[in-house]
This record gives structure tokens, sequence and C-alpha cells, in this order.
């Protein structure tokens, strides 16, 4: 039967449904990396686009999870959450198409303007898979299991991530110093193939298994169960910290790749270098937090992951004073290593600690109100963020020290906030914030600070032991010859 669904799983079923989980992991990676971030962006900057439609841009994906409520009722009443997620990915994946055609039919003013429209439903659509998608995988995936599995995901998704978009780079600079008068067409194949692989990536969850999804045994209807989450204390404030860190880091990330073009001028060649900088870090630090979250809890690697990543975006405001200077390259090198440090441990943590708080047979509503918030949370403040920008770009801070004696005077400049060091800021102290409320949140396992900072030098100085920086780049490396293998032993 199509999308069956069974009432129990064996081991060999969950193992090969994992197995497809990842890879549709490495597909979705691919397409996420050639069609958003650096690109999407550089993109948007080619056809015009003003800050204001950068924050739009960043903020619509957020806002569009908002629909996740109603994906609730949907996916309760239909009961097969692989059905769902797999019609609702084929049809938010192929709105791409008008944005793969926005050069050779429209001028860059209609350009702009179906761009968005296809982002506004490319992102809702996508809201139903993944409400569908966490469901799933809360009932698929062993909970002993969580952190080991999304870690050795993250690290191979990450590790494809690292070659493609730096081969990405390359061949747009290639093609637009090759067709300066056609640079939008170089974006458009790159979104093409990004399309090719996400289709890809469905083929792949249309055969993984599903286990039929656990009744909650009560019918309050859709409004009870979303409130529902908001009434239990611990998870309540889970909600908060997670939605108050959501605003502070969309207040400034979706700028970084807009900073680094416009006010440094650099390269976006150069620009997808230092991110690649970031993935590196990322697939050496992955297994080491994921060993760290099962070992004791995922709020543990949140409490110093999450300070790191506050002092890389701290440390934004000082690249230039006022412009560019001895230290600006050295920072820039120096932030993108502590963001892919931090950002490993965070984005693998801060979803497992909803999906391991979440109690069964109601993984549904609460991870949905969790999203809710997470997403009106991100989706306001880029807004905030374009529409203010021009605001602060008429006003500077500035502090310096002046250093005076009978020969002469020295001023030294400590700090100067002019634009966008000023969403800077104001991230870092939200940021500030959201790691005081995560100290309400109550998760077994918890440990101290600097248990988890031991353990996490200990296990990447055995990660770097080996002749691959990370494990999990060893394995991208061997996949898929090492399934190959398997086969052939599975014969013999």
């Amino acid at each position: 039967m199509v999308f069956e669904v069974k009432e129990s799983l064996t081991k060999e079923e969950v193992d090969h449904g994992l197995k497809l989980v990842i890879r549709d992991g490495l597909a979705t990676q691919a397409m996420v990396t050639l069609t958003g971030g650096i690109f999407l962006v550089a993109f948007a900057l080619q056809l015009g686009a003003s800050n204001t439609v950068i924050g739009l841009l960043a903020a619509i994906p957020p806002l569009a999870e908002l629909l996740q409520m109603p994906a609730i009722y949907v996916i309760d009443r239909v009961q097969k959450r692989r059905l769902v997620v797999v019609a609702a990915s084929l049809v938010a994946r192929l709105f791409w198409v008008p944005i793969i055609l926005i050069p050779f039919f429209l001028s860059p003013e209609q350009g702009i303007f179906v761009l968005i429209a296809s982002i506004v439903l490319y992102s809702s659509f996508s809201a139903f898979s993944h409400c569908g998608w966490n469901s799933w995988m809360r009932d698929l995936i062993p909970q002993d299991r969580l952190g080991a599995f999304f870690s050795r995901r993250l690290t191979l998704s990450t590790g494809l991530a690292l070659v493609i978009s730096l081969v990405a780079g390359f061949f747009i600079d290639s093609w637009e110093v090759a067709f300066p008068d056609l640079a939008a067409y170089g974006y458009s194949l790159l979104f093409l193939l990004g399309l090719l692989a996400g289709l890809f990536g469905i083929t792949l969850l249309a055969r993984t298994p599903e286990p039929r999804m656990v009744a909650d045994g009560e019918e309050d209807g859709l409004l009870a169960a979303i409130a529902k989450p908001f009434q239990d204390i611990n998870f309540k404030n889970l909600i908060i910290f997670l939605g108050s860190w959501n605003f502070a880091v969309n207040l400034a990330a979706p700028f970084f790749t807009v900073y680094m073009l416009q006010r440094l001028g650099l390269d976006i060649s150069l620009v997808v270098a230092l991110s690649v900088l970031s993935q590196v870090m990322n697939i050496i630090f992955y297994r080491s937090w994921g060993r760290i979250s099962d070992r004791f809890s995922n709020k543990s690697v949140l409490s110093v992951s999450g300070p790191l990543f506050m002092l890389a975006i701290f440390a934004w405001m000082f690249v230039t004073l006022p412009e560019i200077y001895a230290l600006t390259y050295p920072l820039l090198i120096l932030i993108h290593i502590l963001m892919g440090i931090s950002l490993a441990g965070v984005s693998l943590t801060s979803g497992n600690i909803s999906l391991k708080l979440a109690p069964q047979g109601q993984a549904t509503s609460y991870l949905a109100a969790s999203t809710f918030t997470n997403s009106v949370a991100a989706g306001i403040a880029p807004i905030l963020g374009g529409l203010f920008v021009d605001f602060f770009a008429e006003r500077e801070l500035i502090w310096t020290l002046i250093w005076k004696d009978p020969v002469r005077e020295l001023v030294f400049v400590t700090l100067d906030l002019k634009q966008w060091e000023f969403f800077f800021f104001f991230a870092f102290l939200l940021g500030l914030y959201s790691l005081h409320r995560l100290s309400a949140v109550q998760e077994e396992g918890e440990a101290k600070e600097q248990e988890v900072v031991d353990e996490l030098i200990a296990g990447v100085r055995r990660d770097m032991r080996n002749f691959s920086p990370a494990g999990g780049l060893r394995d991208l490396v061997k996949f898929p010859f090492s399934t190959t293998r398997g086969r052939r032993k599975k014969k013999r």
C-alpha cells in the first residue's frame, strides 16, 4: 500500500529508515546550500533589492512556519505524516521554477516581486512538511540516539555543503568575469541544480518507513492542543528561551552577508570561503557536541555554545573602526571559527531539546507551539532590521580614548557603531537575556559548564587523532561506497 503506516517497526526497518533520513538530509542540504543563504542574498542584490527586501526575504521562512498550526489539524486527521511531508515538499520545491526563470523573462523590478511571491509559497508549503517531519522523526528515532544520530546527519550534510558552497562561490565569481552582463543567469543555474537535488530528496522520504502516530487520547480541538504546551511550565520556559534566542540571532544574522558584500566590499568567493571555514568547524565539533548531549543533556550544551555564539556576534562590532584596518581580516576569521563551533552545538541541541521534552503522543502540538513562537520571533526581527537599517545609517556612536602628553596627543577608536553594527549590539544584549531564560528550563542530566567544556576538549582531541579532521567527513567520502560494500557482505 502506498505510504503505508505500520503499527510498529522492527530494528532493521528503523535502521533502514535512519539511513534514508540521512541521505535525504544530504539532498536537502545540497538544495538549501544552492538556493539559500549567501547565493539567495547575492541574487536579490543583483536584482537591485533594498535592505528592506533582504530583511523580508529572511523573515518569510520563519513567519511561514506559523502555518504549522493548521498543519497540526491536517496531520491529526490524515494520520499519514509521510504522505503530508512528501506532497507538501513536492509542491513547495516546484515554486523554485519561477525563480529560476526570472533572468530570462522578467525585468529586475518584476523579478523582485516574483522572487518574494515564490519564496512565500515555497516557505508556506514547506511549513506543512516540517510539521509532519518533526512528529515523524520523534517516533522514528530512538530517544537515546537523538544526539548521536543528528550530529552524524548534520556532520555529513555540513561536509557536503562545504564542498558545494565553495565550488558554487568560485563558479559565480568566474561566471561574472566571463559574462558580466548576464550575472543573474549564473544564479539560475545554481538554483536549478538545487531544485534537482531537492526533488531527489523527496524520493528518499517517500521510501522511509513511518510508525503509526500515538493517539493523544483527548478530543479537545485544535485550540486546546495548541494551548496545552503553554500550560506545561517547563516547556513554556523552553519556548520563551527559544523565542528570545531566535529574535536575537535573526536581528543580526541575515545581514552578515550584506555587511561583507557591501560594507567591506568582499568578493562572493571570499564570503563563501569564510562560510566554509565555519562549516569546517561545524564538522569538527558536531560529533563532540552530540556525545555531550547524549551523556549529559541538551541544556548543558546550550549553556556553553550559546554564550560562545553571542561572543561571536559581539566581535562583529569591531570588524571596522570605522573602516577596514589591520585586524579586520583576522577578526573575520576568528568570528567565523567561533560561529562554526557554537552553531554546531546550538543547531544540534535547540531542536533536540524540544523533541526530548515533548510528551509522546503530543509531539505534534508541542513542537508546533515551539515553532510558532520561534517563527514569530525569527520573522519579526529581520523585518525590523530591514526597516531601521536606513535610520541607523545616518547615526553613529563613537567611543574613543585620548592620551595627551606635553609632546603629542593620541586618539584610539575603541568602538564605532553605525548602521549594521547597531543591530549586532542589540542582538548581543538580547542574546544575553535569552541565555538567562535558559536557566529556568529543566532537563534530566544537566551538568556544570566546566564539565561540558572538559568533555568537549577531550572529544575533539580524540577526533583530531584520526587522519581526517572529523569522522563524519570520512563517512561522507566513503558514502555511497560503504553501502555497496555492506550489500556485498550480505550476499556472501
